[in-house]
């Protein structure tokens, strides 16, 4: 799959740091304390979910007043905004005036969105799959690729994609499973690769050695109740996620 590599804007042997350093995203969070729980953890990304449906969705004001006080303490992960459907405009005024770093787009945006440099997102954003098989999966992350490696969202310090479980109705946090063999070779080529679906403290480091992606994502996997997060099971996840990466299985 080197097709995908140049897609990306990476030669074929640059691809093996996708298998150290592993990061970890806690997403869905949609109060203060769990936030700081997943930061004193390790977390590396922290996600705040804008689509209303969403069991673990945050309001505007709300979220501000949580980035606020994670941007006054120090080693502040990166902040990732979830959108679904939104225009580009619109994500661009709630990442600017939230304070997020990137946003993550969960629905069936358009891949000028992503690729595009006169999109108004462009360079802070990445496409979220749910492809039900291996042929759509590579197609789509072609779609979706940024070619320019001089931006951190195409040469591995942030995703690049996310490869999500597949619910005919279902935007992510579904508890599912997804197909570990396609993603495993889906991230042999394409750098910063993020694996969500199904994710749990006792499975993360199975996935983790079986796809060897850049990044794990989870929340419905650390929760106590839908948008309220269990403090040990967050830390136990990232301790599994980042040891069964460090000793390579």
């Amino acid at each position: 799959m080197s097709h995908l590599c140049l897609a990306f804007g990476l030669p074929v042997p640059a691809l093996a740091r996708h298998n150290t350093g592993m990061k970890v995203k806690i997403c869905g969070l949609t109060n203060l304390d769990d936030a700081q729980t997943a930061v004193s953890a390790g977390a590396d990304f922290l996600g705040f979910i804008f689509y209303p449906p969403s069991k673990r969705s945050v309001d505007i004001n709300t979220a501000k007043s949580i980035v606020q006080s994670l941007r006054a303490a120090p080693n502040c992960p990166v902040l990732v905004g979830v959108f679904v459907n939104e225009t580009g405009p619109h994500m661009a005024e709630i990442l600017d005036e939230v304070g997020l770093d990137l946003a993550q787009l969960s629905g069936e945006e358009v891949p000028f969105l992503v690729g595009d440099e006169r999109s108004p997102i462009y360079g802070r954003c990445y496409k979220a799959l749910r492809p039900t098989s291996l042929a759509e999966a590579e197609a789509d992350a072609e779609w979706y690729a940024v070619a320019n490696s001089q931006l951190p969202i195409a040469n591995g310090q942030w995703p690049s994609l996310l490869i999500d479980t597949y619910h005919p109705t279902l935007r992510g946090g579904t508890g599912a499973t997804g197909d570990w063999a396609m993603s495993a070779q889906l991230a042999q080529s394409i750098p910063g690769l993020m694996l969500a679906g199904g994710l749990t403290a006792d499975n993360v480091a199975a996935a983790v050695r079986a796809v060897r992606p850049f990044a794990v994502d989870v929340a419905s996997g650390v929760e106590a109740s839908p948008g309220k997060k269990d403090p040990e099971l967050v830390r136990r996840f990232i301790h599994n996620a980042k040891a069964a990466a460090a000793t390579g299985g």
